[in-house]
């Protein structure tokens, strides 16, 4: 099973393993508090991506589309092939999950059979 969740919602015992797919580490968030297993920062859109989208609704389906062609696909069969064995939760700091690169991850993942 494959989950989102924020990093400033409390973990649990069923999040399997906590990826941060983040490229910036979540602001005033220590590590203790994050509590992810890995920080997967290679995996989250370019700086430059991440600039152009700047969370706006408007640009949501571009950056959709251009995440998806820029996203490295050997660290996506990573998260894949750990999803296969046990719970993975893809860990996130923005405050709209429907439009963060992590629900695009997800979306990816799954079609990848994970």
């Amino acid at each position: 099973m494959i989950k989102l969740k924020r990093v400033y919602e409390e973990p649990s015992p069923d999040d399997g393993t906590r990826v941060l797919v983040e490229r910036l580490w979540p602001r005033g968030m220590s590590k203790e508090k994050a509590a992810v297993d890995h920080w997967c920062r290679d995996i989250a859109p370019s700086p430059e991506l991440r600039k152009w989208y700047s969370h706006d609704e408007s640009k949501w389906e571009e950056f959709r589309e251009r995440y998806m062609k820029e996203v490295d696909r050997e660290l996506l069969e990573r998260l894949a092939s750990l999803s296969r064995t046990e719970n993975l939760t893809l860990v996130f700091a923005t405050k709209d999950p429907q439009r963060s690169s992590a629900a695009i991850l997800l979306e990816l993942l799954q079609g990848e059979g994970a």
